[in-house]
């Protein structure tokens, strides 16, 4: 099958682990403290109301770019393209340093860059905290796998950082910098994700596990922006439970139980 990923990549490597899989409401949280990118792919696009449905859908797509065949990415890539060019408008009110008014564009590099970024930083935090370290090597083939991604959604090459360490710098400006702002709009959604998932009562302890992760593993400024409570004890917990993971249950776990079902052999 012609693909734009083997099984050799990195990209391969990392996604086809179940622990990265359950990244994805982190990446969300952190997509939409950015005022500018949450009136645009969240508040205007519909999916504020069903946050678990634009995961879902993220998730095939980026599956399909991974583990499929090159044409069907394409034809995926296509289309989110083609919707994210209708997505326009502008802030109406103030929010951080972004004044009412400020335009937005669900195609706009700077836009693009932060929600990728934010997929591609909660994978490697997940993967390394609970399935297994990357050296600077690896983690730095895994970003250029993702400028693959990048380039298929309509960034250039220029419009993302070059390497892993250009990637750490922009992660680092972003999280310390000013351009992320939680609004009111942004909190009620992290309490829809954490608070109140549409899960069946049966599923609901698993998936208190998953919040209680994805919490901890928020950036701390985050997590204080969205009002979500931790505290050292938690942290030890967190901790804990990783390292367990990381040492026992992930190396001893049959496919089945480890992989998605595109990443097993």
């Amino acid at each position: 099958m012609d693909s734009y990923f083997d099984d050799t990549s990195m990209l391969r490597r990392v996604h086809r682990e179940l622990a990265v899989a359950i990244s994805g409401p982190r990446a969300l949280l952190m997509q939409a403290a950015h005022p500018v990118a949450f009136e645009g792919f969240f508040a205007h696009s519909g999916a504020l109301d069903e946050p678990y449905e634009r995961l879902r859908r993220t998730a095939e797509v980026m599956n399909t770019i991974g583990f499929g065949a090159r044409a069907d990415a394409d034809r995926a890539t296509r289309h989110v393209r083609s919707m994210h060019s209708k997505v326009r408008g502008e802030l109406k009110g103030p929010a951080g340093r972004f004044p009412a008014g400020t335009a937005f564009a669900a195609d706009d590099p700077e836009l693009l860059l932060w929600v990728l970024a934010t997929l591609v930083d909660s994978a490697l935090v997940f993967y390394e905290s609970y399935v297994a370290s990357l050296s600077e090597a690896e983690r730095d083939a895994y970003w250029h796998d993702y400028r693959v991604i990048g380039r298929l959604f309509g960034l250039e090459d220029h419009e993302m950082p070059a390497g892993i360490a250009e990637f750490d710098d922009y992660m680092h400006d972003m999280i310390s910098g000013d351009d992320l702002w939680v609004t009111p709009a942004a909190r009620e959604l992290a309490l829809q994700i954490v608070m109140r998932p549409p899960v069946p009562l049966t599923r609901r302890p698993i998936l208190e596990v998953v919040n209680f992760v994805t919490v901890g593993l928020l950036p701390a400024q985050l997590r204080r922006q969205y009002d979500l409570s931790w505290d050292p004890l938690r942290a030890l917990m967190l901790r804990g439970g990783a390292e367990y993971a990381k040492r026992v249950l992930v190396p001893l776990a049959p496919q089945r139980l480890r992989f998605v079902s595109r990443g097993r052999v």
